[in-house]
C-alpha cells in the first residue's frame, strides 16, 4: 500500500531505475520539429486540440457559447494530486447535497482532476461514479504490487495498463454521447496532458473528440484521460497517433501536472495586458486544488529519496500558488468572481497514510463532503504563507 505521498516515493524510485535500464528503452519511430508541429489526429479536426502556450486566438473554439444575457458563465478547475482527488470528489457530492452546485460551462482537469472532469461536467447524475472511483479501494488497485522489471524493460512501475483499464471501466460510449450532447449546447470539456517530444502542455476539447464520430473518438478520449494521469515512471506514458501528410508516427504524452497543477487559463490571457470587461459578462471560476498548498514542516531525512521527494512537493505547491495568484489577478482586473478549494490543515491524517490509501481517501472524501455540504470550502483569494499558529504549535 502506497504511503505518506506514495506515488512520489514510486516516481523517484522509478527515475533511479529507469537511469539503469536506459539503454533498453523502446524504439520510437522518429520525426522531426516541423512534422510535430503540424501533426494532427488522424479523423479529428484539427481544433480538437491546441497548446496551452498557443495565442488568445487559438482558444475561440474551446469556450463555452452559452449566451452571457440568460446565464452567468461557470467555470470548474480541477487540479491533479493522485489519491487526494477524492477531496475534489467529496466537494463535489457534497455540493450537489448543499443544493447550490451550478452546472459549469466549462470544465478543465489535469491528472486526476482529469478523471474527475468528465463526470463533473455531466452533473450530479454522475456523482455515484466519483464515489466509486475513489472511496471503494479501486484506485488503490493502480498501485499495488510495483515492478522495477516494468521500468528496465519498459516505461513505468506499473506498466501493465491498469490505468487505462480503469478509465474504460467508466468511459463508455454512453458516456461519450451525454458529452457530446452537452458541447452541442455550447459546453465544454478540457483535459490537459504533457506533450514530452514538444515539451509543452497539450489542450484537449472532449467535446469536439465525442461529437467527432470517428471509429477512434472512443479510444482516443480514454487515452487522453489515461495520458494526463499518467505520472512519468509510475505509469506508461500513452502513445497517441498522429499524422503529418502521408507521415505516420506516435506523440508521447504524460501527466499534465509535469507542466501545469491546474490549468485555469491559457497563458495568452493570463499574460495579457489590459481588462476583458464588457466582453466576459456575468463570471465565476471554481478551482479546485486536489492537495495542499501552504507549506508543512517535515524533518527531511538526509538521503537522496528524501531530498528529491521533498523538492518535488515543495516545487508542485510553488508552481500551483503562482499559477493561482495569476489567475487571481486576471479576475479581479475582469471582475470575475474567484473561488477556491484545498485541503487545508483541517484535513484528516496530515500526516499519516496518505497517496492511495483507501482509509485516508475516504476520509478525505468525507472530509470534502462535508465541506462541500455546508458551503465551508470556499476562499476568496489565494494564500501566500504558513500560518503563524503551526509554527507556534510547532515550538
Amino acid at each position: 500500500m502506497v504511503r505518506r505521498s506514495g506515488w512520489v516515493r514510486a516516481f523517484v524510485a522509478g527515475m533511479v531505475a529507469a537511469q539503469v535500464g536506459a539503454c533498453s528503452s523502446i524504439p520510437r519511430v522518429g520525426y522531426s520539429a516541423e512534422q510535430a508541429a503540424a501533426a494532427v489526429v488522424p479523423g479529428m479536426d484539427p481544433g480538437v486540440r491546441a497548446y496551452a502556450d498557443a495565442s488568445e486566438s487559438t482558444f475561440n473554439g474551446m469556450v463555452a457559447r452559452q449566451d452571457a444575457k440568460t446565464s452567468r458563465f461557470a467555470y470548474l478547475a480541477l487540479s491533479g494530486g493522485g489519491g487526494d482527488g477524492a477531496y475534489g470528489a467529496g466537494i463535489l457530492n457534497g455540493w450537489t447535497a448543499s443544493g447550490t452546485r451550478p452546472e459549469f460551462s466549462l470544465v478543465s482537469g489535469v491528472s486526476t482532476g482529469a478523471l474527475i472532469a468528465p463526470f463533473a461536467f455531466l452533473g450530479p447524475a454522475y456523482d455515484a461514479t466519483l464515489t466509486e472511483i475513489y472511496t471503494s479501494g479501486i484506485a488503490s488497485t493502480l498501485v499495488q504490487s510495483p515492478s522495477v522489471t516494468n521500468v528496465l524493460f519498459g516505461s513505468g512501475l506499473f506498466g501493465d495498463g491498469r490505468l487505462r483499464d480503469l478509465v474504460g471501466r467508466f468511459v463508455t460510449p454512453d458516456l461519450l454521447v451525454a458529452v457530446a450532447e452537452a458541447h452541442a449546447k455550447g459546453r465544454r470539456l478540457l483535459v490537459v496532458t504533457t506533450n514530452l517530444d514538444s515539451q509543452r502542455a497539450v489542450i484537449w476539447n472532449m467535446g469536439a473528440i465525442a461529437t467527432s464520430g470517428g471509429p477512434n473518438a472512443v479510444g482516443l478520449f480514454r487515452d487522453v484521460l489515461t495520458a494526463s494521469a499518467s505520472i512519468p515512471a509510475v505509469f506508461p506514458p500513452q502513445l497517441i497517433d498522429v499524422q503529418d501528410g502521408p507521415k505516420a508516427f506516435q506523440e508521447m504524452h504524460v501527466d499534465g501536472s509535469v507542466v501545469t497543477p491546474v490549468f485555469t487559463l491559457p497563458q495568452s490571457f493570463l499574460l495579457k495586458d489590459g481588462s476583458l470587461r464588457g466582453k466576459v459578462g456575468k463570471s465565476d471560476i471554481y478551482v479546485v486544488i486536489n492537495g495542499r498548498l501552504e507549506p508543512e514542516f517535515d524533518l527531511a531525512q538526509n538521503n537522496t529519496l528524501s531530498i528529491v521527494e521533498r523538492s518535488f512537493t515543495t516545487a508542485s505547491r510553488s508552481r500551483s500558488r503562482a499559477t493561482l495568484a495569476s489567475t487571481y489577478a486576471f479576475t479581479r482586473a475582469n471582475g470575475i468572481g474567484f473561488n477556491l478549494t484545498y485541503i487545508d490543515e483541517t484535513a484528516p491524517n496530515t500526516t499519516a497514510a496518505r497517496g492511495f490509501d483507501t482509509g485516508y481517501m475516504r476520509k478525505l472524501y468525507q472530509d470534502g463532503y462535508e465541506k462541500g455540504r455546508t458551503g465551508s470550502f470556499w476562499f476568496r483569494t489565494v494564500p501566500t504563507a504558513p500560518l503563524v499558529k503551526a509554527i507556534v504549535a510547532a515550538r
